[in-house]
């Protein structure tokens, strides 16, 4: 893919990483805890769970582990056979993973937080975000957006910081376009993060907070249709 195509895609990304932060406040505080979007988390939890500290379970992230591997599978075959096909696969992949996101609103419907053992409604739910995060990852990896993967900001973090007058690292220092990228993916998951809090704190239901998120998506998806097809390099 272009890269002026990719840096263009910038401001869609941005927001497909807010609502990253909306799915991992409703996993996080209300169906584990676990992740659906940001695995290194679910593979310590594993660990922990195994040896039995923290009280965490291990059901919730082998769960979300395994739909998560099935979904980055569904969505690398998917991907590539619409881009193949000459289909506009950036805009199915997302729509696919809003309806994703929407079934999981419909699984937790009416379910209450819990924070040790979740059930089996909970379960399907977890399965169901994190096959949709499975699809959204490969979405970002072959879209390729510098600094905005959408789904974490460990390296934008980093980059932002080394690149910047205090880390005064030249390498990384490219330029002002580069760091509103780092900045935005930052600032957009604790945007997400924040606002997905303070709706599980004012007591919402969370399949309210999963339908916002699905229907961000699909905005999303929306938004991108009269731009041109992508095709990757």
């Amino acid at each position: 893919m272009q890269a002026k195509a990719a840096v263009a895609l910038a401001p869609y990304m941005v927001v497909l990483t807010v609502t990253t932060g909306l799915v991992e406040a409703a996993s996080l505080l209300t169906l584990g805890p676990v992740f659906t979007a940001m695995q290194t988390g679910n593979v310590l939890f594993l660990g922990f769970g195994l040896v039995g500290e923290g009280g965490l379970s291990v059901a919730a992230p082998a769960v979300s582990l395994g739909a998560f591997v099935a979904g980055a599978v569904i969505g690398a075959r998917l991907e590539t056979r619409l881009e193949a096909d000459r289909h506009r696969w950036f805009v199915i992949a997302l729509l696919v993973e809003a309806l994703l996101v929407a079934v999981a609103a419909g699984t937790a419907w009416g379910l209450h937080p819990v924070h040790r053992a979740p059930t089996a409604r909970h379960l399907a739910t977890i399965a169901v975000l994190s096959t949709a995060m499975g699809i959204r990852n490969v979405t970002s990896l072959r879209v390729r957006v510098p600094d905005l993967p959408t789904t974490l900001v460990t390296r934008a973090m980093t980059a932002l910081m080394a690149g910047s007058a205090l880390g005064h690292d030249a390498l990384l220092a490219r330029g002002r376009a580069a760091t509103a990228r780092r900045a935005a993916s930052v600032g957009a998951m604790f945007a997400g993060g924040l606002a997905g809090a303070a709706w599980v704190h004012a007591g919402w239901p969370v399949a309210g907070l999963l339908l916002v998120a699905s229907a961000a998506v699909l905005l999303v998806a929306v938004a991108y249709v009269p731009r041109p097809r992508l095709y990757t390099d």
